[in-house]
């Protein structure tokens, strides 16, 4: 089907396909109408109680419940139902590509408030916390140490001590990405800033574009785990992972997530070298590579103070434990101090575009599903519909059912973050029964988040390797997600429930 569009002095032919988005606004729409037209077990409504004399006054579904009462949108139908049409339209918008995410989430965020599902209070919870201003303040920095050039000395250095060949190349890139995870607070300006260094390496060195790819695909690949060691390695999903449990300094997360990232980092890169082997013999052309080092002179002021304040940053993110101020106001502050004169000068008004406003609606909404379909009982339905009626005793088979069933959901709805609103609230709601406050809530949720964030197939899985797929990024397709990914699921899998549960039975947190 296709329309041509013609305008008064020449013809504008413009296709106009009923695509994978046309397919996908109808089938979100369709999900929509079903869930809130078609009864279901669980969502009956007896006694409803508004928004404003039941959700709004603090109350919950569950505290409703023991009162006979249920939480009901403007049109009397129960919230908790509502908020599962809403959140599963949302998800499906998401996962074929309706529109940018951030559209599809402000939809959604706006519905909400229409419907009267919840008070507006809880629906934008997430700009009265932390984690909002954590994330506006990386983008920052991670911008400061772009501008700066800091960034690009470092990986220039580092490439012309380290590497010779295509192993050193592909190691080079894994080494790399988690030393810049502690200075760049976001797996993407990290990925961009060794892409441009690879691309050098790939021009003066006269390799072949297969190999090439290769390459590529090891920039964006090397951000999926190695972004999962350190809290500040992705500023904006590992805070939002803590949430569900109360919070975590940088170095409870170092504690608890550093080790099993760290060993699913070193089994990806083994991976990616069995499966991912050169088409030739490469040879580094360092006489290139000194030249950009050159060309960069030497270190300049703004690169200094840029220096000054992550040495600075970092101290205080290792030592928020000692100090008590939350990673996220000190993240905050820093990125605003940035721009002072005498003490900064690096950042202006311009960089302001560097906080991605779609993100931020996109990151609102994720984290409200969760919030929203725990108050009005859309995760405890959802736990009891997908999880069996008992827990199993023992925890290998129960971290191996958790694992399953969560990597299944994230092949069934894509992104990461919207995965985790669904996943998480019931993963605890069938573990913990809910309550984020008991230590057993800190290993399921990051066992379920591992889970989710170390994993893809498909690149639309996985941001960090969507954003890689494009011609002028990391320039591979389909084919070379889908090679990995298949085993990676295995390995994923195996951290989940060979690392993960002994280390967290050690730690005391399962």
């Amino acid at each position: 089907m296709s329309l041509n569009i013609r305008v008064e002095g020449g013809v504008m032919a413009e296709a106009k396909k009923f695509g994978k988005r046309e397919i996908g606004l109808l089938a979100g729409i369709i999900v929509f109408l079903i869930i809130f037209f078609v009864p279901l077990p669980g969502f009956e409504v007896t006694n409803g109680v508004g928004v404003a004399e039941g959700l709004g006054a603090g109350q919950t579904a569950a505290t409703m419940a023991e009162a006979g009462q249920q939480p009901i949108d403007m049109f009397g139908n129960h919230a908790g139902k509502t908020c599962l049409a809403l959140s599963l339209m949302t998800v499906v918008f998401w996962a074929t590509g309706v529109a940018q995410n951030g559209f599809s989430a402000g939809v959604y965020l706006a519905l909400l408030c229409i419907l009267q599902v919840a008070p507006p209070a809880n629906i934008f919870y997430a700009w009265s916390g932390t984690t909002m201003w954590l994330i506006i303040g990386a983008y920052l920095i991670a911008n400061a140490v772009k501008v700066s050039g800091l960034g690009e000395r470092i990986a220039y250095n580092y490439m012309s001590r380290f590497v010779t060949d295509y192993r050193s190349i592909i190691l080079g890139i894994f080494v790399l990405t988690v030393v810049l995870s502690i200075l760049i607070p976001h797996p993407w300006p990290r990925a961009f800033l060794i892409m441009s260094v690879m691309k050098v390496i790939i021009d003066s060195s006269g390799i072949g574009k297969e190999d090439a790819v290769k390459i590529g695909f090891a920039v964006f690949v090397a951000s999926v785990p190695a972004s999962l060691i350190f809290l500040t390695g992705d500023a904006t999903i590992n805070p939002l992972a803590t949430t569900y449990f109360g919070g975590a300094t940088f170095v409870d997360w170092l504690i608890y997530m550093g080790p099993p990232s760290l060993i699913a980092t070193v089994l990806t890169f083994i991976l990616f070298m069995v499966l991912f082997k050169p088409s030739q013999d490469i040879s580094i052309n360092k006489e290139e590579i000194q030249s950009k080092i050159e060309g960069l002179g030497k270190i300049q002021g703004v690169e200094l103070r840029t220096l000054i304040w992550l040495v600075i940053a970092i101290v205080l993110w290792m030592t928020d434990s000692i100090h008590h101020i939350d990673i996220a106001w000190i993240t905050f502050i820093i990125g605003m101090l940035l721009s002072f004169p005498i003490i900064g000068d690096i950042l202006g008004a311009p960089d302001w575009g560097a906080v991605p406003m779609h993100v931020l609606v996109f990151l609102t909404a994720a984290m409200a599903i969760g919030r929203i379909g725990g108050i009005t009982g859309m995760n405890g339905w959802i736990a009891s519909v997908i999880f069996p009626s008992t827990v199993p005793d023992n925890l290998f088979v129960l971290a191996l059912l958790m694992t399953v069933l969560t990597i299944v959901i994230h092949m069934l709805l894509g992104s990461v973050i919207a995965v985790m609103g669904v996943a998480v609230p019931a993963i605890l709601a069938f573990t913990v029964g809910g309550d984020g406050a008991l230590p057993a809530a800190k290993g399921w949720t990051l066992i379920c988040y591992m889970a989710i964030a170390a994993h893809f197939i498909f690149p639309f899985q996985h941001l960090n390797m969507l954003v890689g797929s494009a011609p002028d990024t990391g320039n591979y397709t389909q084919k070379e997600t889908i090679k990995l990914g298949a085993p990676l699921t295995v390995i994923v899998i195996l951290i989940c429930v060979v690392v993960m549960v002994p280390w967290f039975s050690l730690l005391g947190i399962l």
